[in-house]
């Protein structure tokens, strides 16, 4: 006999388009990940391998009041009975369970290392050992009450339940995120009391306005508390989508005083020194993260106001923030730290669920509630229908035992007597099978005088229980007030006044975002910029004197040098017509030569520095070239915001910017004088004013250039140094002899003016 040929494995090949044929089973995998794997479900709120943990938990009995069992126990009943996928992604999910500062209200009480809020992992399950806590069990409630469908498991030898029908909201309270294919949700964590508040707004008012349901329910309550520092306005519009972001804050705080948390956080020492403690960070950022960016800003001299970061925590977050000094302005330090780490953080608002059909969906907070409303009256409805069959079938029986104790002896002989007594007994009695055979297996000691009496009793507590079922379930008015006051005995266990129930995550809108400006963290203290004349550039401590014994590399020598403050910007000018700009903290000490100006900025090797000046918000600049153009520049338009500088004077090829003078607020006139020893005077006022270009004529020349120009008020008259080391300065003060219209030619200055036409 020969042996049977095995099919031909290309015989099975289906000629199929391509993309047709990946896009139905790519579909298939989408629809597996939404709606069994990354969605939560509306009605408990839970993902799958949530519900089967919780579910596996169950069936080991690990109540609150239970012992725990190692988490190795459980996690191998889920993967072995109702979940097989990988044990420590199930470990994992349920880890996060058991977290407090995951979970807003934990559903698995842990017992060993079950990770921290520094990001550090779970011991793992071999060392832990878990049980579920007293929410887990409100939320299983009525299990056992016919209230849900059970489902056979992925090998069809045990059963689980498609939800959990207990009343507890868990999809508000602890929230839920995950990432499906082409959808995702975020939903983060409530207050139990303001999600019932609410909740029983809408089942007296069906019709209430969005509006009237913020007013109960008024945001996110975070497991690590926080403070939430958007409008209300803002917050109510994002739930009324379904869709937005909510903006939380860690919490500067020395600690709680009867309840109420004592914000600033700032921790005085004594003798004017303080110091800052953050007590809450936001969800979801691990603190040990958090502190690594506080200590970077440090190293990286980002935020000069901050001197040092200390963990102190214990079971409570404690996070040290020493500033540089006494004088450092906290709000500045508080906002800077909120820009600059992860101490203020978005949380996204997703509603995206799975409803009742197995559906998912953006909901807003009204639809969602509606819809959370309906599926728990359907759950009551269902567990008072499966209380009617049990009362029906326990009156059945219980008519039959009154109807064998008012005919015990005649039950008795015929017991006695025949050989097959339960079809003699249902033809003289008129019983049906089932109480037959109930009345068989009754036990002796049941036959007392006193049971008969029970019975009648149960009887009719049992016919009182249906007559209040049977209208409960014709009453849509009594199944809301039923589910009323099971909502209002469940709000008693999350009051505002008990730990769990206290709100964690204040609600305060922050105040209006002050300019943040890095400048503002400098400490001010006077410095001394000297600027060597081949570009090398140093700070000295304090205000020295500029003329003083400043050492200078071999062929260098002295260039520029002024007083400013380490708060200021210095405006360095070139003869390109590029402007430069740099912070005067930035400057390297005087101990040595300094550095070369070029090293900090791009300055050309061709372009001669021909000035250095101290910005001064508000002022103007005059600014003008060889050819005898120029105009006036307010300086705020001359700083620039990189290493490249600013063009602000247009050059040609021979054209250099060779003016730079800051114009003083109370003169009125232009003074330029050309290389031909020509002087004119114009008004001010014929100036113009530009943020970049050639400018206009201000002399005019037959032969070579300009030489200088200046500023002065005209009633003063124009001032000159005598030159040598006597210091005088002489004074023309009648000019009006040169005074003229902006472009004149000019003429000879007055006597004794500089051979060098120099002002």
């Amino acid at each position: 006999m020969s042996p049977p040929t095995q099919p031909d494995a290309f015989d099975a090949i289906v000629d199929a388009p391509f993309d047709s044929a990946l896009s139905e089973r790519y579909l298939v995998y989408a629809l597996s990940t939404i709606t069994a794997r990354s969605l939560p479900d509306l009605r408990d709120g839970l993902k799958p391998v949530h519900r089967r943990l919780l579910w596996a938990m169950r069936q080991l009995k690990l109540d609150p009041t239970q012992a725990f069992k190692k988490s190795a126990r459980v996690v191998g009943d889920v993967i072995g009975k109702y979940h097989p996928h990988g044990d420590q992604s199930v470990y994992d999910a349920m880890v996060r369970l058991a977290q407090d500062f995951a979970l807003r209200y934990p559903l698995v009480e842990g017992q060993g290392n079950f990770g921290n809020i520094d990001g550090d992992n779970a011991a793992a399950y071999r060392y832990t050992e878990a049980r579920l806590t007293r929410t887990a069990i409100q939320l299983m409630a009525g299990l056992d009450d016919g209230t849900v469908t059970f489902h056979p498991t992925y090998n069809g030898e045990d059963e689980e339940p498609e939800i959990f029908p207990g009343l507890f909201p868990n999809l508000l309270a602890n929230g839920a995120t995950g990432i499906a294919v082409g959808m995702a949700t975020s939903i983060p964590s409530h207050n139990v009391a303001e999600i019932i508040d609410a909740t029983l707004l809408l089942i007296d008012n069906p019709h209430a306005e969005h509006a009237e349901l913020m007013q109960h329910f008024h945001g996110p309550d975070f497991a690590t508390g926080g403070v939430v520092v958007d409008s209300p306005a803002a917050i109510s519009a994002a739930y009324a989508t379904g869709k937005g972001a909510i903006r939380v804050r860690g919490r500067f705080s020395t600690g709680r005083e009867g309840g109420v948390w004592e914000d600033g956080g700032i921790e005085r020492l004594g003798a004017g020194q303080w110091q800052l403690v953050i007590s809450e960070i936001p969800y979801m950022v691990h603190k040990g993260k958090l502190i690594e960016q506080l200590a970077a800003l440090i190293a990286d001299k980002k935020l000069p106001i901050l001197e040092d970061v200390r963990d102190e925590s214990d079971s409570a977050i404690r996070i040290v923030l020493v500033p540089k000094s006494r004088n450092v302005d906290p709000d500045l330090l508080k906002e800077s730290v909120y820009r600059l780490t992860d101490l203020e953080s978005r949380f996204s608002l997703n509603l995206n669920v799975l409803d009742a059909n197995r559906t998912p969906g953006v909901l807003g907070l009204k639809l969602l509630l509606q819809e959370w409303v309906l599926a728990q009256i359907d759950i009551l409805l269902s567990r008072s229908q499966h209380r009617l069959d049990k009362i029906a079938a326990r009156l059945e029986l219980v008519a039959g035992f009154i109807i064998a104790y008012l005919n015990l002896d005649r039950i008795i002989a015929i017991i006695r007597s025949e050989d097959e007594p339960k079809p003699v007994m249902i033809a003289e009695f008129a019983l049906n099978d089932r109480q037959a055979e109930a009345i068989l297996n009754m036990r002796l000691r049941s036959l007392r005088r006193l049971e008969e009496m029970e019975l009648r009793r149960e009887n009719d507590a049992l016919l009182k229980e249906q007559g209040e079922l049977q209208a409960l379930l014709e009453s849509p008015a009594r199944q809301r007030t039923r589910l009323k006051r099971d909502l209002a005995n469940l709000r008693k266990d999350y009051a505002e006044d008990t730990p769990l129930g206290r709100r964690r995550t204040t609600l305060a809108e922050a105040a209006p975002t002050r300019e943040f400006n890095m400048d503002a963290m400098i400490e001010k203290e006077p410095v001394t910029v000297i600027l060597s004349a081949r570009g090398w550039i140093r700070g000295a401590k304090g205000h020295l004197a500029l003329d003083g014994d400043f050492k200078f590399k071999d062929g260098d020598a002295a260039g520029f040098g002024l007083h400013a403050q380490t708060t200021d910007k210095l405006l360095i000018a070139c003869d390109n017509g590029r402007f430069y700009t740099l912070g005067a903290d930035k400057l390297p000490g005087a101990r040595g030569f300094g550095e070369p100006l070029r090293s900090m900025l791009d300055i050309d090797a061709e372009a001669r520095i021909i000035a250095l000046l101290v910005h001064r918000p508000g002022a103007q600049l005059l600014l003008a070239s060889n050819i005898g153009r120029g105009f006036a520049a307010e300086s705020g338009e001359l700083l620039a915001e990189t290493r490249k500088g600013r063009g602000v004077m247009s050059t040609k090829p021979g054209v250099r910017l060779t003016v730079v003078r800051e114009i003083p607020a109370e003169h009125d006139h232009v003074a330029v004088v050309g290389d031909n020893r020509k002087l004119v005077i114009f008004s001010l006022e014929e100036l113009p004013v530009l943020a970049k270009g050639q400018g206009a004529t201000l002399q005019r020349f037959r032969d070579g250039g300009l030489a200088d120009a200046t500023t002065l008020r005209l009633d003063d008259g124009l001032s000159w140094a005598m030159g040598g080391d006597s210091g005088r300065v002489r004074t023309e003060k009648d000019v009006r002899l040169w005074k003229v219209a902006r472009g004149a030619a000019g003429r000879l200055p007055p006597t004794g003016f500089p051979r060098d036409n120099k002002f």
